[in-house]
């Protein structure tokens, strides 16, 4: 009896996949595989106290990834920081299948979070828009996890974003933001800081 119950608990055990490992993409020293975005009137990108710096634009400043990166099915966190300014320091522009999407943080005056674009209406105007007060200088914790049928998003322990996508238009915001693609942080007329910048992938995502 002892040895079948053993059986029954080692199949189980082993039926249950482990978590994907998270990846590492900013070791605090050095861009590697991160370039300056293209922005017009871009301010300068660099690294300090091991965060990368988004130095104000004009009025945008970006870094954008040109390593390799899931397009579905992922989990990305990342830690970052109004420095100073008003406006967006840290927006996610971020793969949905074949098409980008933006997590914009703190836009249009300092205290919309939504996603860019939802059926053709950008964060301000869909049903993902809420509200965050970011202090300055203050380091907070975000996570977005993308599927083909969801896009969920957290600052700290705070679900700010659940959205169902799948059958609908997922898109970017008319202009530059596309320079962002396919995976950037971005900051509007405003100093930003991003560090501890990780991802995973799999179709198992907690």
């Amino acid at each position: 009896m002892r040895w079948a119950a053993w059986l029954v608990f080692a199949t189980l055990l082993h039926g249950q996949a482990k978590p994907d490992p998270w990846h590492s993409m900013f070791d605090g020293k050095t861009l590697e595989e991160w370039r300056e975005t293209a922005f017009t009137g871009h301010g300068k990108a660099r690294i300090e106290n091991e965060t990368i710096v988004l130095g104000a634009g004009a009025p945008m400043t970006g870094v954008t990834w040109t390593g390799e990166f899931p397009k579905s099915d992922y989990e990305v966190r990342f830690e970052a920081a109004r420095l100073d300014g008003n406006d967006f320091f840290a927006s996610l522009t971020f793969p949905v299948g074949d098409t980008f999407c933006t997590w914009v943080l703190g836009g249009w005056g300092g205290d919309i979070v939504g996603l860019s674009s939802i059926d053709g209406w950008d964060a301000s105007d869909n049903e993902t828009r809420t509200y965050a007060d970011f202090e300055k200088g203050r380091w907070y914790r975000f996570r977005l996890k993308v599927t083909a049928e969801r896009i969920t998003g957290w600052i700290d322990d705070r679900q700010m974003v659940d959205v169902a996508i799948a059958g609908r238009k997922v898109g970017l915001r008319y202009g530059e933001i596309k320079l962002s693609a396919p995976f950037g942080f971005a900051s509007y007329g405003t100093v930003g800081g991003v560090r501890k910048i990780e991802y995973r992938a799999g179709p198992r995502l907690p």
